[in-house]
């Protein structure tokens, strides 16, 4: 759909945050699921949400993580006179440790920007977006928000300057990913987070980081398999998740590089070196929660490089 002042539609991408090694500093984007923002114009000043489908979330703009983010944005452009209406359109699940609330907030700055005529590049959305996420969760943090709005694998040295760098995509990588259907949030899942971690966790987690962006700039799959692994995070939220090591070690047997959980969970990811690992292991991730009787939704995807559309 071409910019008009009948409205515009901005799709936001799914994705997957800590990657194991990385709590609150890696995350990427899948192709699918996302969520969708439509904004026009309108005669009457001031942001309006006037449509919300998929899932029940408040329509004042200042407790909505896509219209807060939005209106920050309008503030930084001076343009919180001018009328703009918004539709919400949920197509993930909340609580999913998929980025729910930071794909609805990456789309919303997107649409204000690409309505406007695009007064800021891409990457000078990604504080307003951040803004917007942070009233899901309480945290300021871009791990979800950079992939959904910019794409890619994204490294963030430091969340608070937003000092975030897109790492080189290694062709052939696909992400199974599946969302057992049980509710983790986000507050709840930080919450039980221990303050503190030994000198050999930090040794042992930094040097998988390390190894992770670096088997990512010279391709080196070997390395990144090496580096995808949690000794802080993921031993205290693992309890959340009825079978996690049972489906890690399912998803490791079919030959995946990493499994994990993504963001918060209960979702959890296995990193494949190519398309046919990613189903074998998703098949076996799935396999784990249905002889638990418990539903699921699985996702096989490769690295979305293109993070937010116009649709």
């Amino acid at each position: 759909m071409k910019n008009s002042h009948s409205g515009l539609k901005v799709f936001a991408p799914a994705s997957v945050a800590n990657m194991a090694c990385g709590y609150d500093i890696l995350g990427f984007a899948l192709e699918k699921p996302g969520d969708e923002v439509f904004v026009k114009l309108s005669d009457k000043p001031g942001l309006r949400i006037t449509k919300i489908t998929g899932g029940k979330l408040p329509y004042e703009v200042e407790k909505n993580t896509a219209g807060f983010a939005a209106l920050k944005l309008l503030e930084h452009l001076g343009e919180t006179g001018r009328g703009f209406e918004m539709e919400i359109h949920k197509k993930m699940p909340f609580g999913s440790g998929l980025g729910s609330s930071a794909a609805s907030a990456a789309a919303a700055v997107m649409a204000i920007n690409e309505i406007l005529y695009r007064p800021l590049e891409k990457r000078e959305l990604l504080p307003f977006a951040v803004l917007g996420e942070q009233i899901a969760d309480g945290a300021y943090h871009a791990d979800n928000v950079a992939p959904s709005l910019l794409g890619g694998i994204i490294f963030i040295r430091d969340n608070e300057t937003l000092d975030v760098h897109r790492l080189p995509a290694i062709k052939g990588l696909h992400a199974a990913v599946i969302h057992p259907k049980i509710e983790v949030l986000t507050r709840d899942s930080r919450a039980i987070l221990k303050e503190h971690v030994t000198l050999k966790q930090m040794i042992k987690q930094t040097g998988s980081i390390g190894g992770f962006v670096t088997g990512c700039y010279t391709g080196n799959l070997d390395l990144i398999q090496r580096s995808l692994t949690d000794v802080v995070i993921e031993p205290q939220r693992a309890q959340l998740i009825p079978g996690f090591y049972k489906a890690k070690e399912a998803a490791l047997k079919e030959g995946a590089l990493g499994c994990s959980i993504s963001g918060a969970g209960p979702s959890i990811f296995a990193l494949c070196a190519n398309n046919l690992i990613a189903e074998q292991a998703g098949a076996a991730l799935q396999k784990v929660f249905t002889d638990q009787k418990i539903e699921s939704d699985l996702f096989i995807s490769p690295i979305n490089q293109e993070g937010a559309i116009l649709c």
